[in-house]
């Protein structure tokens, strides 16, 4: 279904598509309904989300080279284009948005990255694309 999705040019459709076949989760806590007020449990993880990226490939190698910021999933957004990136943080659910401001500062400072400001919002949805070299951190393996 990626695939699929990254061959549609219409960009309604292509939010349709999506909505319709992927799956999604909410990176930053459990909910028992989605919206921020409903967060049941705090994760400790932030998804930030880089669109329209020229360079993907060199900037997925930037970011796992951070030494700054540990990364639990790193991955292709399904549009293809971007980068989906998993943090953990020092945040609770009363301090994630400044954390994710203070952490959208440093990645334009650092990188010259836009992070899309949706990411601050706890109870966002990522849809789940499928990407063959992702990078998950290995304390989330099997053991």
């Amino acid at each position: 279904r990626t695939a699929s999705l990254r061959e549609i040019t219409d960009p309604k459709e292509a939010r349709e598509f999506k909505a319709k076949h992927f799956d999604y989760c909410t990176f930053s806590g459990v909910f028992t309904e989605r919206k921020d007020s409903a967060l049941s449990s705090y994760s400790g993880l932030m998804c930030l989300d880089f669109d329209d990226l020229e360079n993907w490939a060199k900037t997925k190698q930037d970011l796992l080279g951070d030494t700054n910021l540990e990364t639990m999933l790193l991955f292709r957004s399904p549009s293809g284009t971007g980068l989906k990136w998993i943090i953990r943080t020092a945040a609770n659910a009363e301090t994630h948005g400044k954390y994710f401001d203070a952490v959208s500062q440093y990645i334009k400072a650092t990188y010259g990255l836009e992070v899309d400001k949706s990411g601050r919002d706890l109870s966002r949805a990522c849809f789940l694309p499928h990407d063959a070299f992702a990078v998950l951190n290995p304390e989330f393996l099997p053991k």
